[in-house]
């Protein structure tokens, strides 16, 4: 039978060696340049990812953490997350959440977006993420891409917003209110000083029968009672008037360390009430500058001592330190170590008419008035507090030039 004939037959199996590893470096070639522009590319692609100021993470449909970018390290100290649980890494739980956008994904291979509020660094973060589904050529979904968005700070501008709009419209109806309530209150305080003068001439008229001598006193004591209550309403007039829009504010320089003396040379006959050391003073030895209308700055001050004396009543210290902070701006600092305020009260603190205080020991117009008149100066007001350990008010101003 005759043999089929072979290529090695006629070329030699030599040659044919020869050409078969040719091939092979041929490929293996190809191969190389292919894997270094895979390379090149999950190079880029990382680079992309890491340029993302939001955190980015790629996270398998077991939960375990493929790959992050840079932005990832900066809020997670953790050196090598791949591999790890993103349970575990991102809320330092044993299992996975219960409202997982990850599954919410994976199950509806569309993307979820949720809000959440996570502790990181000793403060509340809160975070808008995005999970995407990376699908197969058959567009089943093989990983998920997770993208964590901070918008801690755009939060709170945008409430601080949301507050300032309030105020100018409370300020526009606050004007209108005050201004009708100043005419009968006017009236009422004319007639009552009326009153008062005519007072005299009704003693001595009533002095001769014993029968009304009681009638008298209480005359006295109820022109007395109006005239108080009036000047009391004329005063939470005139903080309501301070929400209107200003005309013609003429700002100078205001020396805050001379503010500061001359409020507490006001306070001189509430201040001996309280022990010597009540009141501690921590002012810059080059007095801050601040561009403002000194009057209205007495007031804030004025206002935020007063409320620090309020806090220190069973016991305490309050600390005025003033400083420049930086080329832009000055800060006054109303540091008291009182009762403190309660977390559920901060929010409103600074909202017309809400006051912790007692029925009839105060109006609820004092810090917003204050947060009113910083507010027309381009300044900031801040308040930090922890219940039973005292608060801080920050009042920052635009430097005077």
């Amino acid at each position: 039978m005759k043999r089929e004939t072979k290529i090695e037959d006629l070329v030699g199996l030599g040659h044919t060696k020869l050409g078969f590893f040719k091939e092979v470096q041929i490929k293996i070639g190809e191969l190389r340049a292919f894997n270094l522009e895979l390379e090149t590319k999950r190079q880029e692609i990382q680079s992309i990812l890491d340029g993302i100021t939001d955190i980015v993470a790629d996270v398998s449909l077991d939960f375990r953490i493929r790959t992050v970018n840079q932005s990832f390290f900066k809020l997670f100290p953790i050196a090598n997350p791949r591999n790890s649980f993103c349970y575990r890494t991102f809320r330092n739980r044993s299992r996975p959440c219960r409202d997982c956008p990850l599954l919410e994904a994976q199950r509806t291979n569309r993307p979820c977006r949720q809000t959440v509020i996570l502790p990181l660094l000793g403060k509340n973060h809160q975070f808008e993420i995005t999970a995407s589904p990376l699908r197969n050529a058959q567009g089943s979904p093989i990983s998920i891409l997770i993208v964590k968005r901070d918008v801690t700070l755009e939060k709170e501008y945008q409430a601080k917003y949301y507050h300032a709009e309030k105020m100018a419209t409370i300020g526009l109806l606050a004007a209108g209110v005050a201004h009708e309530i100043n005419n009968p209150l006017a009236a009422i305080s004319g007639f009552a000083e009326g009153l008062k003068r005519r007072l005299p001439r009704l003693q001595a008229a009533l002095a001769e029968r014993d029968d009304f001598q009681d009638l008298a006193v209480d005359f006295e004591e109820y022109v007395a009672t109006i005239l108080n209550e009036c000047n009391r309403c004329r005063d939470i007039v005139q903080g309501l008037l301070t929400f209107s829009p200003r005309q013609n504010a003429e700002y100078a320089r205001v020396d805050l360390n001379q503010l500061v003396e001359d409020v507490l040379k006001l306070l001189q006959h509430k201040l001996r009430r309280y022990p010597p050391d009540s009141i501690r003073l921590a002012l810059a030895a080059s007095s801050p500058e601040a561009r403002g209308v000194a009057p209205e700055l007495k007031q804030v001050v004025l206002n935020l001592v007063l409320n620090g004396l309020d806090a220190i009543r069973d016991g305490g210290q309050i600390t005025l330190l003033s400083a420049q902070n930086g080329e832009q701006e000055v800060v006054l600092h109303v540091v008291d170590t009182g009762c403190g305020i309660a977390p559920e009260h901060m929010a409103k603190l600074f909202e017309p008419f809400f006051t912790t205080k007692p029925v009839g020991q105060g109006t609820g117009v004092g810090l917003s008035t204050c947060y009113n008149i910083i507010r027309q100066h381009d300044g900031e007001i801040q308040v930090a507090s922890k219940l039973g350990r005292g608060s801080t008010f920050s009042v920052r101003l635009p430097r005077y030039r």
